[in-house]
């Protein structure tokens, strides 16, 4: 889903540019939706998966956080 976010993000900059708009528009929340929808799986996955195989789910978790750091980080770069 982060990754999905980010690709949603590059999509739109190259289509339309990086402008601000006064309205956020469906593309600013369809990027939330799909950045808040990945908390709760991350959380499953934390609950099925942590007890059973820790290391492997930690890399699991880390490459989660990092794609979901890079989904946020033009936003916050950018100011948008």
């Amino acid at each position: 889903m982060s990754i999905a976010a980010l690709l949603l993000l590059g999509i739109v900059a190259a289509s339309q540019g990086l402008a601000r708009a006064s309205d956020e528009g469906a593309v600013a929340h369809i990027w939330q939706l799909l950045m808040a929808g990945q908390l709760p799986l991350l959380v499953y996955f934390l609950i099925r998966w942590l007890p059973r195989l820790p290391r492997p789910a930690v890399w699991v978790v880390a490459l989660q956080v990092a794609a979901a750091t890079a989904a946020m980080a033009p936003i916050y770069v950018l100011g948008l």
